[in-house]
């Protein structure tokens, strides 16, 4: 899969059923080339450059299922509000 297809994705909580919003932005390691987190800017935010709000940093390892159309992760929902206000985790 390339970044480009994974940018058109939409971000579902399988814990409370929440849209978190489209993936914008992946980290991964430069020296392995694996995949680290996905990161999803708060709704309402616009290309990740314009309005106020956070982002949602996902681990790779949260991830339980990229489909054609959406991207499943498994947080609980204290876990989303932690990485909206901190960035990361």
């Amino acid at each position: 899969m390339r970044f480009l297809e994974l940018k058109e994705k939409e971000v579902i909580n399988c814990k409370d059923c929440k849209r978190l919003g489209y993936v914008a932005d992946i980290e991964f390691d430069c020296n392995t080339g694996k995949v680290l987190a996905i990161i999803v800017p708060e709704v309402g935010k616009l290309f990740s450059c314009f309005g106020a709000g956070a982002e949602y940093y996902i681990r790779y390892c949260d991830i339980v299922k990229i489909g054609p159309d959406i991207v499943l992760v498994d947080l609980e929902p204290c876990d989303i509000c932690k990485a909206c206000e901190k960035g990361k985790p």
